[in-house]
């Protein structure tokens, strides 16, 4: 049943506070009025022009800018050059909550773990304190309101901070049906608000201090590589789930590869392979354009169709055929290319073919003779949809005894794809892994199971299945690199003593396709 949900009252809250909670960094608020557990109500952000000066007193550095964004800056800049005061500006509501629970703070070294866990700094809580000789702390589960909500802010003045108004703000003479809400859409999933509801219930301190500082740093740079750290940072942190729809979007050409190694289009073939080796990690300087790696530096007579430089040399020529079998040529033009451009080098490099189509006997003899493997586009395929899906899953040097030994010719198609499924088997083990801790967790209400329950739950549920089966030690090491924080999959509470001691709790899972 759908459920819906309306809205007559708003909370109304600092603007600053209203976007933490938007984007997943806070899940309380506190308000000056009584609110009880299961009230809902949309969220009225507030901006007082008179006291912008003391924003950066009132939220933590840089969280700052994290928190409020730029379009707070801009909104308070615009009311302040325009002389405006607040109420006669345009609201915009995204966000509704509804009430969780609520506690009362009274103690100051309360508070200061409050700020530990929040957007706030201590003194500006310890100041709140003082004024009202008490804290109302109200945890919300917010959720977005699809299309946003612009009303008027006639109405509202300063007196109204922290308590409710009336929905919608027009003017004294009109009035409206309550808001209406049809789609539920949390900011954070369930897990993360109960998880970070019961750390400010019981006033825990952050587990890890260091990893909010990194993150807060690394939010605030340009580059595009920052963004996919910042993601995982704020996943391990527990402020955001892990978003299996937000996909690489190289999966789209990846997605191709097979299709046009099938076809006609040579050209577009040979781009999509070199894509594919630059995706994997290969590197070439790209200075000799007659073995280069560059995409976009295709279709070149008389140069090789691909060339590695590191972490080792891969030479490769591409034939992409719809229904013709590949002629002796094919090889035998790799050899002579090769010895061209690449002189001795070439005798050391590791030899490919990329091709979709069967190889005629004489092509056949020259491979297994030359030690070239010959990869279908399907394979080539699969081995950049794994990197894509885990960027973390393939380590060229371990591919490369695969590409140097035989077999060659044809059947090396088979090594490739036994690599991918190693690989696949053991990622397979780590999921398995994670739910395990996470079925402990929950069976036993919340408490961290150690390395020999995980390897005891592991080797009944999923070890026959699997085909792996744990002792208690290797159990260990994969739960530890687990709980790397660039893994972030589970965390880790460290005993005093021998690694028998340590305990293990989930974060987050992984799929693995």
């Amino acid at each position: 049943m759908l459920e819906v949900v309306s809205l007559d009252r708003a909370l109304c809250l600092p603007a600053a506070d209203i976007a933490a909670l938007l984007k997943g960094q806070l899940i309380a608020a506190t308000p000056k009025v009584s609110v009880q557990k299961g009230w809902t109500f949309a969220l009225y952000p507030y901006i007082d022009a008179a006291k912008t000066a003391q924003i950066k007193t009132e939220y933590h550095q840089p969280t700052l800018s994290l928190a409020i964004g730029p379009e707070y800056h801009q909104q308070t800049l615009s009311l302040s050059q325009a002389t405006l005061t607040p109420q006669q500006a345009e609201v915009t509501i995204a966000a509704w909550a509804r009430c969780e629970n609520c506690v009362m703070l009274h103690k100051t070294d309360q508070v200061e773990t409050l700020s530990d866990l929040t957007v706030w700094t201590k003194n500006s809580l310890k100041k709140l304190l003082q004024e009202r000789q008490h804290l109302f702390l109200v945890f919300l589960r917010v959720y977005q309101i699809p299309e946003l909500i612009v009303v008027s802010g006639h109405a509202v003045t300063s007196e109204k901070f922290g308590k409710f108004i009336g929905l919608p703000v027009l003017d004294e003479q009109q009035f409206r049906e309550p808001l209406k809400v049809t789609q539920i859409l949390p900011v954070v999933s369930d897990r993360i608000f109960a998880q970070r509801k019961q750390y400010l219930e019981e006033m825990r301190p952050p587990p890890h201090p260091e990893l909010e500082k990194l993150h807060s740093a690394i939010a605030q740079l340009a580059d595009p590589k920052a963004r996919t750290l910042e993601h995982d940072i704020k996943v391990f942190l527990g402020w955001v789930d892990s978003c299996n729809n937000q996909s690489d979007p190289d999966l789209k050409w990846i997605d191709t590869i097979a299709s046009v190694g099938n076809s006609s289009d040579g050209n577009l073939f040979e781009k999509l392979v070199r894509k594919s080796f630059v995706k994997l990690g290969f590197t070439n300087s790209n200075v000799n354009s007659q073995a280069s790696l560059d995409p976009e530096g295709c279709g070149g007579a008389g140069g090789l169709d691909f060339y590695c430089e590191e972490p080792y040399q891969i030479v490769g020529e591409c034939k992409a055929t719809k229904t013709d079998a590949v002629p002796a040529g094919t090889p035998a033009q790799l050899t002579c290319l090769g010895l061209k451009h690449l002189q001795e080098r070439y005798n050391t490099s590791i030899k490919i073919i990329m091709a979709a189509g069967e190889l005629n006997w004489h092509a056949k003899k020259t491979t297994i003779g030359n030690e070239m493997n010959v990869i279908r586009p399907e394979t080539l395929q699969r081995l950049v949809e794994l990197k894509a899906q885990h960027p973390g899953s393939i380590n060229l040097l371990e591919l490369k005894p695969c590409l140097e030994n035989a077999p060659f010719g044809e059947e090396a198609d088979g090594k490739v794809i036994k690599f991918v499924e190693q690989i696949r088997q053991k990622l397979k083990v780590r999921s398995q892994v994670i739910k395990t801790v996470q079925e402990l967790q929950e069976n036993s209400n919340g408490s961290h199971p150690k390395a020999d329950n995980v390897c005891v739950h592991y080797n009944a549920v999923f070890g026959k299945g699997s085909g792996v089966r744990l002792d208690e030690r290797s159990a260990h090491n994969l739960l530890i690199e687990l709980s790397s924080p660039l893994s972030g999959y589970l965390g880790r509470v460290q005993k005093e003593g021998e690694w028998r001691c340590d305990r293990f709790y989930f974060l987050r899972d992984v799929e693995v396709n």
